[in-house]
């Protein structure tokens, strides 16, 4: 371990080339697409340009080429089977890969790779990270929390953010003393009012038929039945205002029946010309700039929750959940409003108010909120937090700050 401590100590003074760089090993089952994809990207995308060496094993996907592009490396391994015969063969193939790539830490950020993954780090001696993402099944009886609890082995474990922190704490027993809260972050490049054109906004407006003067309530978010499409839909009724529109933004990903119970639902309260399902969106930013409300209505408590954040970022003032991460993210009263999950008549109650602002006080929300998520949820700030907690390991740093912390 000698020879990785002195080259921690020399990493700031190295390129990317630099052959005492640490090395970060991150583990997933594929990269296809998700929250957890991007961020092992983004995470990538910053060891790199601080001279780091980031190499990201699995299975392999559309985003392996994003990977490659920004300098990192990428190793093709059958990380997403469950397979018990086959995670054991996987913890042989990445031994292999921290032997032969040097590498420094390992970084797990799913539950088959980071059985792999454990037996890898502790068979070659080297730190072991993971993520947790989720509150996750435990499953009839909580059969399932002896498999989810490897998410909580590791030497530090990140939590995206405080909701899922003491959901792990009460749930697993463990030691808030190895608990790293680091959020999620958004790319406030993209999320940023001010990059967003004219002529974005108009394409999105005619493509959904909005009228010019119509106030827009979105809710962004897979057409699943936790996701409380149905709730906002209840509340629009009880709203009692003809000229809102409702734009449920996201794919049905094959449930076509639940959509269906969606249009039935507003033509039984009488609002089905105000709700617009329209699939999925290509261009977010423009979407929350033609909107004047952005809703998150999920019944389950959400983990870290990206809607709220990215409303927030684009100027817009958000309606969430008082439950899961909502209430670190939201400035309720500031930046928008939490309201009792699951109910419509409240959720009603804070789009009148919102609907009912002045200029001067949309902009007033506007500005509070856009500061509050660069300050907070940016991608950059997520990066530099992650990289604390590797340097914890690495170099001894001590904890970075509350922000870090489970409390």
């Amino acid at each position: 371990m000698d020879q990785q401590d002195n080259s921690v100590a020399d990493h700031d003074q190295l390129g990317p080339q630099g052959r005492n760089s640490p090395t970060v090993l991150q583990v997933l089952p594929e990269l296809a697409t998700g929250g957890v994809e991007r961020g092992t990207v983004d995470i990538a995308q910053a060891l790199v340009d601080r001279g780091w060496r980031a190499i990201v094993a699995s299975a392999g996907g559309r985003m392996t080429r994003e990977l490659e592009r920004l300098g990192a490396e990428h190793v093709t391994l059958p990380l997403d089977t469950k397979n018990p015969l086959a995670i054991q063969r996987n913890a042989n193939l990445l031994a292999q890969v921290i032997a032969e790539k040097g590498v420094s830490l390992v970084h797990a950020r799913s539950r088959a790779p980071a059985w792999s993954a454990q037996i890898a780090a502790r068979r070659m001696d080297v730190p072991f990270v993971t993520t947790f993402h989720g509150t996750y099944n435990l499953g009839p009886f909580g059969l399932k929390k002896i498999y989810n609890r490897i998410m909580t082995q590791g030497d530090r474990v990140i939590a995206i953010s405080r909701f899922i922190a003491r959901h792990i704490r009460e749930t697993y027993d463990l030691d808030g003393s190895t608990i790293r809260v680091v959020h999620r972050g958004i790319d406030i490049n993209s999320f940023n009012p001010d990059r967003v054109s004219a002529e974005r906004m108009i394409t999105l407006a005619t493509q959904w038929r909005l009228p010019d003067d119509a106030p827009v309530i979105m809710l962004p978010g897979r057409l699943t039945r936790w996701k409380g499409q149905a709730v906002l839909i209840k509340a629009l009724a009880k709203l009692e205002r003809k000229d809102v529109r409702c734009l449920l933004v996201g794919s049905d990903q094959g449930r076509s029946g639940y959509a269906e119970e969606l249009r039935a639902l507003a033509r039984k309260l009488g609002v089905e010309s105000q709700v617009h399902l329209v699939g999925d969106c290509s261009d977010m930013p423009a979407a929350y700039m033609v909107t004047d409300v952005v809703v998150s209505a999920s019944t389950d408590p959400e983990a870290f929750g990206r809607v709220v954040a990215e409303g927030q970022a684009m100027g817009r003032p958000v309606i969430a959940p008082n439950h899961g991460a909502a209430p670190e993210i939201l400035k309720s009263g500031a930046t928008g409003w939490l309201v009792p999950p699951e109910d419509p008549e409240a959720l009603a109650a804070a789009l009148r108010q919102a609907l009912s602002m002045d200029a001067a006080s949309r902009q007033e929300v506007a500005d509070e909120a856009i500061g509050h998520v660069r300050d907070l949820f940016s991608k950059e700030s997520m990066a530099e937090r992650t990289l604390h907690v590797y340097k914890e390991l690495l170099q001894g740093a001590p904890p970075l700050d509350t922000v870090l912390s489970y409390e």
